[in-house]
């Protein structure tokens, strides 16, 4: 028997089997619009039950919308107090690992790698990860993050035997075995140094006030060695002041404070800053200077623009040759680009100049670069991790005097033998390496000839 006449067709309007209500994705933004609704479902419920608690208000809305109970009740805490339903920031700064892991936090990873190797063993990801893992002032890491967070400070696996060593780069070496020299000769010398850093501090609502240091330990303790509190990373919260100075032995230079109001969003303060504003306050500062000194600072952008700018591939070719023939080169108009290009790689070294260099050198003062990622080379970090543990700027600038500078110093140098040091453990280290795996090589080879021969 056909039982389809007896089944009642719906018609579209009719739907049998409402579809469940879709959570919102965790991370996705609330709009304007849901935010109303919150509000809206709020008052209602609050007049069919005057009495509901907050925990049932938030469970029953975000049950019934799909979004966070949190969510729900920020949302109605934030409109009990402005009587508004305000529309979400669009622009938000996602949190990752490297967000977390600052240059003091880079730094002391760095560290624990030197660590292993002052044990005169090979650093692996595996031995690095469990002594990161086991310092509780750095945050938690994974692993596959670290290996990045690794590769992202320049070092790279080589492989002298069968374990893999991580070293850094070579360029990085250099570079640093470069600035260690030229900074002892420069001492030798009897040349003044001077330090010039940038940093931040949050100002909250009071432009001359800066943050007040919480009682609890950071891994700028451990990097400082117990001789002060350092700062955590921007929050993002109120107004934060990027200030720049200079100091050497004799303490911060008289008038040499640049601090203006940060304007973006942004966890990184060098943001904040560029070339030109960095100019003008050096031309303001060289003549305070003493005659003949270093000023030593780190690569930042701003710090090393350049005079002028070497060809690259997508400049023309007529100006490739006016550049070259500006140089003295004698150029070839048969020669293709690669061909040109390859005289400015050879002679652009010769040519690379910056405009601080030149500025300085004109007032008969000698710039000194740091190397990438080497903030605990520029005592001017201590000093800046003391005045951040005051609750006034000025106070706390004032406060690092002549003996804190020459103590901040005393111990940058004994991180620049460290280093030293550890660049050669590295060498030797590797060394002994290779002549364990050719000896076992040959030893595993005249053991084979000795059974073949007995055969």
């Amino acid at each position: 028997m056909d039982n389809s006449d007896n089944i009642e067709t719906a018609g579209p309007s009719v739907e049998l089997f409402p579809s469940p209500i879709r959570k919102n994705k965790r991370g996705k933004i609330v709009s304007s619009a849901e935010r109303l609704r919150i509000i809206n479902m709020y008052k209602a419920n609050l007049e069919k039950d005057p009495n509901m608690s907050m925990r049932s208000m938030r469970q029953t809305i975000s049950k019934c919308m799909g979004i966070g109970e949190s969510t729900v009740h920020r949302t109605i805490n934030e409109y009990k107090e402005t009587n508004t339903v305000t529309s979400p920031k669009r622009k938000r700064v996602r949190e990752n690992v490297f967000h977390l892991y600052d240059d003091f936090s880079r730094n002391a990873v760095r560290r624990h790698v030197h660590s292993i190797w002052f044990r005169r063993e090979i650093p692996t990801i595996d031995k690095i990860h469990k002594v990161v893992s086991d310092d509780d002032s750095l945050p938690a890491i994974s692993r596959t993050n670290l290996y990045k967070l690794i590769r992202d400070l320049d070092f790279r696996y080589c492989k002298p035997s069968r374990n893999s060593a991580l070293t850094e780069k070579n360029e990085i070496v250099v570079w640093r075995r470069r600035y260690l020299r030229t900074i002892r000769e420069y001492r030798e010398q009897g040349r003044h140094i001077y330090y010039l850093d940038e940093t931040w501090v949050n100002a909250g609502e009071c432009p001359n006030k800066v943050w007040v240091d919480s009682t609890i330990q950071s891994h700028r303790d451990a990097f400082l060695k117990g001789l002060t509190t350092g700062a955590p990373n921007p929050s993002g919260k109120g107004k934060r002041l990027i200030i720049l100075h200079i100091g050497s032995e004799d303490g911060f230079v008289p008038g040499g404070l640049l601090c203006f109001e940060s304007k973006k969003n942004s966890r990184d303060y060098h943001d904040e800053m560029n070339g030109q504003t960095f100019y003008e306050w050096m031309e303001n500062i060289l003549p305070q200077l003493r005659d003949n000194c270093v000023v030593v600072m780190d690569n930042a952008p701003y710090h090393s623009v350049k005079k002028e700018k070497s060809p690259t591939s997508s400049t023309r070719k007529a100006d490739i040759i006016k550049w070259l023939e500006d140089k003295g080169e004698a150029v070839d108009n048969t020669m293709v680009i690669p061909e040109l290009l390859n005289i400015v790689k050879r002679i652009k070294p010769l040519h690379n100049k910056y405009v601080i260099d030149e500025l300085a050198k004109a007032s008969n003062k000698t710039i000194l670069r740091l190397p990438p990622y080497h903030c605990e080379l520029n005592p001017i970090e201590l000093a800046w991790s003391s005045v951040k543990n005051h609750n006034l700027l000025i106070e706390g600038i004032e406060r690092v005097d002549q003996v804190m500078w020459k103590n901040f110093i005393e111990h940058t140098k004994k991180e620049e033998k460290k280093f030293w040091d550890v660049d050669n453990i590295v060498d030797e280290v590797l060394a002994a390496e290779v002549s364990n795996l050719r000896l076992t090589i040959t030893g595993d080879t005249s053991s084979s000839d000795s059974e073949s021969e007995s055969d």
